[in-house]
């Protein structure tokens, strides 16, 4: 009897989707879109080593093919056996950050930063935001950052600060650099695989766009952090700088020692060795395969070094391996509404209608659309890899429509995709950082929406003159 009682007193609560609920979600729209949508298709031509580019104005209707039941669940499978490649990507370089991290090699090398900056408070926050932003532009340490937001809190309450700063100085390092990714397989990497351009071409203009908008959002992050300063009590959070009483962490507390910087080296030296194979050094292109390749090699050497033993150090691979499952598999599911888009042969008709809305503008207010398009997209999929997967086979061919390179539609969407990261509440990283610190979301948007409106009149500056460039190869 009171079994019944407690059901009939329970509520439905409503609880918005988990992404992989989303993207399935995405997936049954665009399988119903393929009975609604007429199939067409453009023709193509050839551009040597690049990719088969559009042709303007020879999009035609074509019979149509809308997907069964089974091209549904169909789908799935085929969009992580055809991402397979960057799927085991993720799970080896979590799995070998997993060693790496065991080692105390990381920490250590933040105990270090921390002595040779004591008493200098700001240079100690602008050299934690340049190392999170340089593990954030090689996409080493993105969804990670979670695990170092105690130490961020600690260096604040050490410097009587409050939690945004301490959140700031690890989760806005590492995401400036991830917004403005130099050499991330998972997200510019994999954008321009699917786009058709070169792997990691036009690193040498994205590392200028870094640097940029990482001097500025450091000079942002040490206003705030100098107001509090003068007055714990006059920043964002008011009376309560540290809404969470974080209990002491070893973290920041590990001594450097040789076998610490061995292993640093390794990891340094491993990822010098990739870039320079993407910039055929050692002869044929390298990609994403010798990729895994170089860091299944750093975490032998690393395990060589420490010591490790054979057991412990396959445990920890597959505890690092595991942290990162969830985002290796949300590719694949991402990448099968492209496939039902593609087989149904509604693919080209959305890029041609998108290209009718789009017509009467510009090429750069068209690459500033479609950069602010994303970031809205974002919003709601912040997933760098997934959103991927689902918006450059869009955006790809609409670059050559609107008369520009498809490079400019790769920098669009890593800008539009890692903006707004820092303000959706669907991010899982975003909200558990600040659960960790205690901070309430509508205080972190007071803080972190200006910052936003910095990095996008930037996007729009760079836009404006990447087309002006007609920035490439392709």
């Amino acid at each position: 009897m009171s079994h019944n009682n407690n059901s009939k007193s329970r509520k439905w609560k409503f609880e918005f989707p988990d992404a992989y609920g989303i993207m399935f979600i995405f997936l049954i729209l665009a399988a119903a879109a393929t009975y609604i949508i007429p199939a067409g298709e453009f023709e193509t031509e050839s551009s040597g080593d690049g990719p088969d580019t559009i042709i303007p104005g020879t999009y035609e209707t074509i019979e149509s093919n809308p997907a069964g039941l089974l091209d549904i669940f169909s789908s799935i499978v085929t969009g992580l056996t055809s991402t397979s490649q960057l799927i085991f990507l993720v799970l080896i370089i979590g799995g070998v950050f997993g060693v790496i991290e065991k080692t105390g090699a990381m920490d250590a090398m933040m105990t270090k930063v921390i002595s040779i900056t004591k008493n200098k408070e700001w240079l100690l926050i602008a050299l934690v935001m340049l190392i999170f932003s340089i593990f954030g532009t090689l996409g080493i340490i993105v969804n990670a950052v979670i695990a170092f937001i105690p130490l961020g809190i600690i260096l604040a309450k050490s410097m009587k600060m409050d939690a945004i700063v301490g959140v700031s100085i690890i989760y806005i390092g590492a995401y400036t650099g991830f917004a403005m990714s130099v050499l991330d397989p998972l997200t510019t990497g994999f954008a321009q695989q699917i786009a058709g351009v070169p792997l990691f071409s036009g690193a040498p203009e994205r590392t200028v766009m870094f640097i940029i908008s990482l001097i500025v959002t450091m000079t942002y992050v040490i206003w705030y952090s100098r107001k509090v300063k003068k007055d714990q009590h006059s920043g964002i959070l008011g009376n309560t700088p540290f809404p969470k009483d974080s209990s002491e962490s070893d973290l920041g507390k590990t001594e450097m020692t040789k076998t610490h910087a061995l292993v640093l080296l390794t990891l340094i030296t491993g990822i010098a060795v990739y870039v320079a194979g993407v910039f055929g050094v050692f002869g044929e292109t390298w990609s994403l395969t010798e990729m895994a390749a170089v860091f299944i090699m750093i975490m032998v050497v690393t395990v060589l070094i420490t010591r490790m033993g054979v057991n412990q150090s396959i445990q920890e691979f597959m505890k690092g391996a595991n942290s990162v499952l969830y985002g290796a598999l949300i590719i694949g599911m991402a990448r099968s509404i492209v496939v039902i888009l593609e087989d149904g042969m509604i693919l080209d008709t959305v890029v041609n209608g998108m290209a009718v809305l789009i017509d009467p503008f510009s090429s750069t207010t068209g690459a500033i659309l479609m950069f602010v398009g994303n970031g809205l997209f974002n919003i709601l999929v912040s997933s760098g890899s997934g959103q991927a997967a689902i918006v450059m086979p869009i955006m790809g061919p609409l670059a050559d429509l609107m008369g520009f390179p498809r490079q400019i539609a790769v920098q669009a969407y890593s800008m539009g995709d890692g903006f707004t990261n820092i303000i959706t509440p669907l991010s899982g990283v975003l909200m558990a950082n600040l659960a960790i610190a205690g901070i309430p979301f509508t205080k972190w948007l007071k803080f972190a929406l200006p910052l936003v409106g910095i990095w996008y009149v930037l996007g729009i500056i760079y836009l404006i003159v990447l087309v002006a460039i007609n920035w490439g190869p392709v």
